[in-house]
């Protein structure tokens, strides 16, 4: 009996630590590091873009929208074929948390690399390269996104319904 609901148990952990399908189809972009896949919304795994609404700086403008750069690079990515995702959970917002490819491009390694994004765990000897090349956001100066996104935080959405 003991054997049985040790199998049992050992099924059930099998089935909860599954691996979720993969999803593929058309991007519509974002930002810099998410986009949607018909319903599905989608954040790249392993690196952090600057936020929509962020600056950056360089000697020749000090304030350069990167964020909409960023965002306008994943946005010709994605329009480079269909996107292939292997899912590896979600996250607070309930965005499906992935590794895509377009044709075979890892979107992830190519945003950092180009210096659209920061490693995040992932791609470091891509943001190595960037930086030394002073690609993208590695042209001047800039807040990682994380911070940025603390001095500039969200309205709550209950807030915005009074005007606040």
């Amino acid at each position: 009996m003991a054997i049985l609901i040790l199998a049992g148990v050992a099924l059930l952990a099998d089935w909860l630590d599954a691996p979720l399908p993969a999803v593929a189809g058309a991007g519509r972009v974002s930002d810099g590091d998410s986009f949607r896949l018909g319903d599905e919304r989608v954040r790249l795994l392993g690196l952090d873009a600057p936020e929509l609404n962020q600056h950056c700086a360089t000697v020749d403008d000090p304030r350069w929208p990167c964020g909409r750069a960023a965002r306008d690079r994943l946005a010709s990515l994605l329009a480079g074929g269909p996107v292939d995702c292997q899912p590896d959970g979600h996250d607070r917002y309930q965005r499906l948390l992935a590794r895509c490819q377009v044709n075979g491009l890892d979107l992830g390694a190519t945003l950092v690399g180009e210096g659209w994004a920061i490693a995040a765990g992932d791609y470091g000897a891509e943001q190595a390269a960037a930086r030394a090349a002073r690609r993208g956001i590695w042209a001047g100066g800039f807040d990682k996104p994380a911070d940025w996104r603390d001095d500039h935080p969200r309205p709550s959405p209950f807030l915005s319904w009074f005007g606040l």
